[in-house]
Formats: structure tokens, sequence, C-alpha cells
């Protein structure tokens, strides 16, 4: 009997956003990937799925979550669909690695059998236990329709695989957009790969891909912000985002209760607009976690809220021409919005 599965890499996620290397580091899924989810669930709404896995880690849980909870199914967690392990490069941001290795980082996207890091997979690995995770969900679902959530560079190993490429030669393979979908037949443990990374049912206001270069430079390499730590008494932190050498912004928190507030935000004027400011955010998510916080606050003027509700704050407070704003840090499956709220 034949088993069709629906491989699909998860929704937007903070590593995404905030050009971040997030292999099993476990984080959100962000607004704009919440929109992405509401267009996946359209797509397969007419599609019949006996059951639905995925990733244990939270974004491809949330990505799953499209899909179980409009049928009223339960959600099979797949460790084996994990994402690989950066080891060392884990909560790196991209240009950071950049810097450290330049050709390590291209043969991260370029020559995925040249790639290593300390304590990381290799790509050989994670091919072996994505070949694994893919035959075991078959065989638990014979003749059965799946659907399963994944994250990129596993997928792209896979597939890859699948099309009979090797290591050297899936570095010349396409990168899938978020929440892309591609489609398994197996049968008797043989896999045929009949479609992959196919995102036609996000619109280009709402891609991931379109608001990036990296993945169409022949390097894979763009700008992006490196980080350094200018000032850290326990009861503040500073940080400064550079651009190649030049100082392009500064992020000053402290903690406050259980909440991490931020104090200052600033980018060079000059460089406003170009999305380097939500790297400069992200430092402060990832610290606010590594210290055990789990809610960021700050306080801005109101023509400034609705940037940072792009990014996930929402409103809690108002204060004469000043708003106070927090974003919930808990990896957590949150509700997906209605496409036809979006759509209006």
């Amino acid at each position: 009997m034949t088993t069709k599965l629906y491989l699909i890499r998860h929704a937007e996620a903070e590593g995404n956003l905030f050009r971040v290397a997030h292999g099993q580091y476990d984080s959100n899924i962000t607004p704009r990937g919440y929109r992405q989810l509401a267009y996946l669930r359209r797509r397969f709404q007419d599609i019949r799925l006996d059951a639905v896995y995925g990733s244990d880690l939270t974004r491809a849980h949330t990505t799953a979550s499209a899909l179980y909870v409009p049928r009223g199914m339960d959600f099979h967690p797949a460790p084996l669909l994990r994402e690989i392990c950066l080891g060392a490069w884990e909560q790196q941001s991209w240009a950071e690695l950049q810097r450290w290795d330049r050709q390590m980082y291209i043969d991260f996207n370029k020559r995925p059998d040249l790639w290593h890091a300390e304590g990381a997979e290799t790509f050989a690995q994670v091919r072996d236990r994505m070949l694994e995770g893919v035959q075991k969900i078959a065989a638990e679902n014979p003749g059965r329709t799946i659907a399963a959530t994944s994250h990129g560079a596993a997928l792209r190993v896979l597939l890859g695989t699948l099309q009979g490429l090797s290591l050297a030669e899936i570095g010349g393979t396409p990168h899938g957009d978020n929440t892309a979908v591609s489609l398994l037949e197996i049968e008797d443990g043989n896999i045929r790969l009949l479609f992959r990374d196919d995102n036609s049912h996000v619109p280009a206001a709402v891609s991931t891909f379109r608001r990036q270069s990296w993945h169409k430079d022949d390097a894979a390499t763009e700008p992006g912000l490196w980080f350094r730590v200018v000032r850290e008494d326990g009861e503040s932190r500073v940080v400064e985002g550079l651009l190649d050498e030049e100082t392009a912004g500064r992020l000053s928190v402290r903690p406050e209760g259980e909440m991490l507030r931020i104090d200052g935000y600033e980018m060079l004027p000059a460089l406003r607009g170009q999305r380097y400011g939500v790297q400069l955010l992200g430092q402060a998510v990832q610290y606010a976690r590594r210290i055990g916080r789990e809610t960021l606050v700050l306080t801005c003027g109101e023509a400034l809220s609705g940037y940072f509700a792009l990014y996930g704050f929402a409103v809690t407070d108002r204060q004469g021409a000043d708003v106070e704003m927090k974003m919930d840090l808990r990896p957590t499956v949150r509700e997906i919005p209605e496409l036809a709220a979006l759509e209006s």
C-alpha cells in the first residue's frame, strides 16, 4: 500500500526573522509566521489527512497545529524530524558566523559534506535520521495520507537525497521558503519525491524569502549585524550591533522583577528601514531567555507601537502619550488567525 506524506517546513520563526542560527534551539513562530499558517491551513482544507506528525520543537509543532487543530486530531511528535543540531553555532547571528569562518559558513549552504562545527551533527547524520523518520511514519501508516512538519536544513538534505544527490551536490539545490510543501509517496520502503518546496499558497506580501536575499546569493551571504557587549554590570546590559566594523545600533536592557525591560533601542538613521533593527531586538529576546525571563517589556510613544507590534509586542497600558508593551517569550503554540481577517 502506498503512503502519501506531505512534508512542510515550519512557518517563519525567530531565527528566520532575527537572522540567528537556530538549530535545536526552541523558538517561537513570529506574527508573520502566524499569517503564513493561515494560508497553509487554507491550502490543506480540502485534503484528507489521516494523521499529523512533526518535529517536537515548538516552531514545527505550531506549524502542525494549522492542520491537526481544524480536524480535531492529535499531534504526533517526531524528534527524528528535528532541525540539525548546530553545536557551537547555536544562537549566533549569521553575520557573526561569517566573521568567524567565512568558508565554513559558505560550506553550510554550498558544501554540506564539508561543514562541521564543534558539538554539532554532521549533515550525513541528519540525512540518516530524517530518512529513518520518514520510514517510521510510513510503517505506522500504510496506505494513509499524512502530513509532517520539519525544518529548512533538515528537509533540504532529505529532499536532495531523495532526488539521488550526494551531500556535495545538495549544496546546489534550492532552499524551501517557510511553510513550503513537498510530497512523497512511500511503498514497500521505496520513497518517491513527487514535488518539493512549493510555497504557491503564500502571497508575496507574507513570504519570508521575498524579504531576504541570502538564498539568492552564490555564497548564501547577505549583510547583517554581529554583536558585542559593551557593558554588563549585573543591573543592566548594553549591546552594540555592528555592520562590518561600524556601529549600527545599540540595545540596553535590565531585569525588572520577572521581566526584562528594554531601556534603550536605537539604530543609525541611515540604516533604519533596512531590517537591521529587528536583528538588534532579537538579542533582547535571546538574552531574556538565557537569564530566565519569560516577558520582554518596553515603553514607547504611540507612533512606535505599530513597529513593535509587528514583532510580537502587545500594548498592555497607556501612560499619557506613551504606551507600555510586552512580549511573551514562552515557547508556546498559539491560536492561528482567521484568514478572512487578514484579507479584509
